[in-house]
């Protein structure tokens, strides 16, 4: 497989190997499609590796169950099974969170996303996961529900070995700034300029 060189090479005393393999802090941000996508390819790459995987929608509706949940969720049990690939949970704000579900309560969505977050950090200082996919944690953080400055704190100095990426429109300028990778998905064009709905195998 062909590699791809560094266009620089820091003097932070570090290996090749040990650069190579330093965690990463990614979001996908900007107004075009394809953000949450090239985050659940991350999570396929990471369940072929072996490595435990969390995934963690902030605001999609409970009620909807996109297509890679339900190929991811097929991955772990063929994890369970066979020990192929890796663990991996997916959990939704929306429907009281898989941890704490409660059967007939109302949703408040500021404070489930607290809870969410709160269950996050609890999960990065255990390194419970390889990989995190924070889908659509962007607008928790605009609207105030967590607050962005203990995100950046905690993401800067979680335990080694963690991947995560955030997903979602207007990603505040402290997360770019704190992140390794920041990928902006800028629209071009697109059919619903056009009237045309989303539909099944694009969309979900």
């Amino acid at each position: 497989m062909p590699q791809a060189q560094p266009t620089s090479v820091p003097a932070d005393g570090l290996t090749t190997r040990q650069r190579r393999n330093r965690a990463l802090l990614m979001v996908h941000t900007g107004d075009g499609k394809g953000k949450s996508t090239a985050a659940f390819g991350m999570a396929l790459r990471a369940w072929n590796q072996g490595w435990p995987v969390g995934v963690f929608q902030f605001v999609k509706s409970a009620k909807w169950r996109i297509g890679e949940q339900s190929a991811l969720e097929a991955l772990d049990s063929a994890h369970a099974a066979d020990g192929v690939g890796g663990p991996i949970e997916w959990h939704k704000m929306g429907s009281g969170w898989s941890w704490s579900r409660k059967a007939g309560t109302e949703t408040d969505h500021a404070a489930e996303a607290a809870e969410g977050w709160a269950e996050i950090k609890r999960r990065l200082a255990a390194s419970a996961h390889r990989l995190y996919v924070l889908d659509e944690f962007t607008y928790p953080m605009t609207w105030g529900w967590v607050d962005t400055e203990d995100v950046v704190a905690t993401l800067r100095d979680r335990p080694a070995g963690q991947h995560v990426v955030i997903t979602g429109r207007n990603a505040d300028p402290r997360l770019l700034d704190a992140a390794d990778l920041v990928t902006e998905m800028r629209k071009v064009k697109h059919p619903m300029d056009a009237g045309q709905k989303g539909q099944r195998g694009i969309e979900w």
